[in-house]
């Protein structure tokens, strides 16, 4: 999947739900999510609401579905991570992983993280904390100390903070991304080895 915006609509331009999807989400960033209509959104692709409806009734299905679609490789390297071995270098390369299918769904998070209040509200929210404990439990052994555990829970939150909270500090997104890696990285492999150098 790409890592930019722009690299993710060119992979999505030719299916009109895919579209339908971006342009809700283009609009919903510009104005929030409760202050966006569906005849908005069909305004914007230059559809009937008819045409809209054929594929969702509501905003929340369109959501929802983009949820589901961008986050789906989230939900597979989470399978993945579950039969992998719980290696220094699994664990590393799950953290590699996620930082691309992050990237990939970066549209999404940053409308997640501006509309906190409404995501509460609706079904993805409930979904998103599974995926993050999901995530949460391939990464860290439980056996380590807390300390190494809240270390592995820590680079997952190093991965996400580098969304957002970085964005005025480097416009480069592909290099910002790639520094908060190895930040995560390096997260991961202190609880591994302290957590080993502590048996």
């Amino acid at each position: 999947m790409g890592g930019t915006m722009d690299g993710t609509k060119q992979q999505r331009r030719g299916n009109t739900r895919q579209r339908i999807q971006d342009v809700a989400l283009e609009l919903f960033a510009e104005q929030g999510y409760e202050k966006t209509s569906l005849r908005e959104i069909a305004e914007r692709l230059d559809v009937t609401k008819a045409a809209l409806y054929y594929h969702f009734k509501t905003k929340e299905e369109i959501i929802v579905s983009l949820f589901e679609d961008l986050t789906k490789p989230i939900e597979d390297l989470i399978e993945w991570g579950r039969e992998q071995p719980s290696t220094l270098e699994t664990k590393q390369e799950i953290v590699r992983r996620y930082s691309q299918a992050l990237a990939g769904a970066e549209p999404l998070f940053r409308f997640m993280q501006e509309n906190q209040a409404t995501v509460r509200e609706l079904r993805i929210g409930e979904t998103f904390k599974d995926r993050l404990r999901g995530f949460r439990d391939i990464l860290i052994d439980p056996e380590a100390p807390l300390v190494e555990q809240v270390r592995c829970v820590s680079a997952m939150f190093t991965l996400h903070a580098g969304m957002f909270a970085m964005q005025d500090l480097e416009d480069d997104l592909e290099k910002r991304r790639m520094a908060v890696l190895e930040v995560a990285v390096d997260l991961v492999t202190q609880a591994h080895e302290r957590a080993r150098g502590k048996d």
